[in-house]
């Protein structure tokens, strides 16, 4: 049993919002033709419609992301969590929106510009958003749907 109601889809449309603000971190997880699922922590950027993330271009996530650029996002605990598919399209720092490095770094305390193995950058269109606590709140865990803010 709960201590606190469930909330409200405004309430929990709020405290999502506030995560993609302020979180650094989540899990990635990706799939590839080769292998099953794989998970990993990364950093990310919220610029209030996408996340951009950056990987080591060598890396499981990044090949499994050009093959195929699903990906599930998943911010905060176990117990009050956010999940988000979405479409993760390849972009080279080059062809980054003006300024969106240089705030992915501040954000994450990082720079993959400055590093000697090439990183590259994701950006990440969510086209589902769910966020739930407990039990009580798994109906109506949808805020997006197809793109777009339920509310």
């Amino acid at each position: 049993m709960t201590a606190t109601p469930p909330r409200g889809l405004h309430e929990r449309l709020r405290d999502t919002r506030a995560r993609l603000d302020g979180d650094v971190d989540l899990w990635g997880a990706t799939s590839g033709a080769a292998g099953g699922p794989h998970l990993v922590p990364l950093s990310f950027h919220w610029d209030g419609a996408a996340l951009l993330l950056s990987t080591p271009r060598a890396s499981v996530t990044a090949r499994n992301l050009l093959a195929d650029g699903r990906v599930r996002l998943c911010l905060g605990p176990t117990r009050d969590v956010v999940v988000i598919d979405g479409a993760a399209d390849p972009v080279d720092t080059a062809d980054l929106a003006p300024g969106a490095a240089d705030a992915f770094a501040a954000r994450t305390g990082f720079d993959p510009r400055t590093l000697a193995e090439p990183y590259q950058y994701f950006l990440v269109t969510p086209r589902r958003i769910q966020a739930w606590r407990e039990a009580d709140e798994l109906s109506g865990r949808d805020l997006m749907r197809d793109g777009r803010w339920l509310a």
